[in-house]
């Protein structure tokens, strides 16, 4: 019986473990809620931000706009505990919209939390903003600057699959990427299907397993050293 018990306690162990290991193989980036639009609509944007500190809390939110193709309109929706800000730059070239010339347009929309309202590791942060008209081109980057409590910034301005702080990027009319970064239908079908949140949760899935086997191998050593 003595044999026998550390093998429960490992396969225990090793189950847990990979059981603990769910949350630390799912990707905190920050993203957008919808990463499709059609060109000339006005979406409301979601852009939804994690704290991936375990000490440090996030205290503003920078998103950039492009200025060669830039927005016409630009609006923010509200959020209760946050200070909101609308920065305007002069346009190299004016814009034709339905409401005429614009000659200036938003380059950064910036959010800043008010004391006690900084987004901890315990919590998510979403952030709406109206874009529009959705300028016809093939898609849209667009950066995010995240500043913590230590005064540390995240830069959210990296392309390509592998990019380790990737952009969220709204595309227009070029298909969405494969990878799972942004948000919408087409980032939910791959979370669906390959994401890293179900290979976690897949794992989490195995350890239980793994952790059930140990356990009967052991009871069933048991059962036959005693007999």
């Amino acid at each position: 019986m003595k044999k026998t018990l550390p093998y429960a306690g490992i396969a225990i162990v090793a189950g847990a473990a990979l059981a603990l290991a769910v949350p630390l193989a799912a990707s905190a980036h920050v993203t957008i809620g919808t990463n499709q639009a059609d060109a000339g609509s006005y979406p409301v944007i979601d852009f939804k931000v994690p704290t991936e500190s375990a000490t440090e809390t996030t205290t503003k939110i920078d998103i950039t706009l492009p200025l060669d193709t830039p927005f016409g309109f630009v609006a923010y929706v509200p959020v209760p505990g946050w200070d909101a800000e609308l920065v305007k730059e002069t346009l190299d070239t004016p814009i034709e919209t339905e409401d005429g010339s614009v000659t200036e347009a938003v380059s950064h929309v910036i959010f800043t939390a008010q004391p006690g309202h900084e987004i901890t590791a315990e919590q998510y942060g979403i952030f709406p903003v109206l874009l529009g008209g959705v300028p016809d081109t093939g898609s849209v980057k667009l950066d995010v600057a995240q500043t913590y409590s230590d005064g540390s910034v995240v830069e959210w301005d990296q392309s390509g699959e592998d990019a380790e702080y990737p952009a969220p990027v709204l595309y227009v009319n070029d298909a969405p990427a494969s990878d799972h970064h942004d948000g919408g239908a087409s980032a939910e079908v791959e979370h669906e299907d390959a994401g890293p949140d179900n290979v976690a949760r897949g794992l989490g899935v195995a350890g239980l397993v793994v952790g059930a086997v140990g356990i009967v191998v052991a009871v069933a050593s048991r059962r036959r050293s005693t007999s």
